[in-house]
């Protein structure tokens, strides 16, 4: 009896003690090593307008946090003026319009894409469910609410539940001050009709 009950022990406590590698080596019943994770693919650079303004100030940039639930900041804060339009960066729709937080917050998933922006504080003008193009108005800049120490937008980038850089999502020709612009050369006449 008592040598049964060893047994009982040892296939139940001994496992749980060397931990399911060590146990799964000692029965020999070790096998392939699982293959690794695929890594995410690249975040597309779809943006055709700033969420506000021309070329709008980043007030703070974005930090990923070390873990999941660490200390970061998800996002990018762009100054903004109060009353300003708050556009879509993309074409896209609209999967949530309203507040969180006490705070107004606008979502769009991005056409053709497994990513959705968020923006807030946002007054919006939009509806969740409609469809919006690139650089179309969904929202305004309230005077109030944010939570830097001037008026700004707090622009954010998910692919699912992960947290990504916003800024990823414009082309360079956005990011570095737009096109090239051809002015007028002086001291030329202009060609005649």
């Amino acid at each position: 009896m008592r040598r049964a009950m060893r047994w009982m022990w040892a296939a139940t406590v001994l496992p749980l003690v060397l931990g399911a590698n060590a146990a799964r080596a000692w029965v020999g019943a070790g096998g392939p090593p699982a293959p690794a994770a695929p890594p995410d693919p690249p975040v597309p650079a779809v943006g055709r307008a700033w969420p506000v303004g021309v070329r709008p100030p980043v007030l703070r940039g974005w930090q990923p946090p070390a873990t999941v639930y660490g200390a970061g900041h998800r996002g990018v804060d762009l100054g903004a003026a109060p009353g300003g339009p708050v556009r879509a960066v993309a074409a896209g729709r609209v999967s949530y319009a309203g507040p969180v937080a006490g705070r107004g917050v606008v979502s769009v998933t991005l056409a053709g894409t497994d990513l959705r922006t968020t923006c807030e504080p946002v007054t919006a003008t939009v509806e969740k469910g409609q469809e919006v193009a690139a650089g179309e108005v969904v929202g305004t800049v309230p005077a109030e609410g944010a939570h830097c120490p001037t008026v700004c937008v707090h622009w954010g980038l998910l692919r699912g539940d992960v947290y990504l850089d916003p800024l990823l999502l414009l082309p360079p020709w956005l990011l570095n001050g737009g096109p090239s612009r051809l002015l007028p050369v002086l001291g030329v006449p202009l060609p005649r009709e």
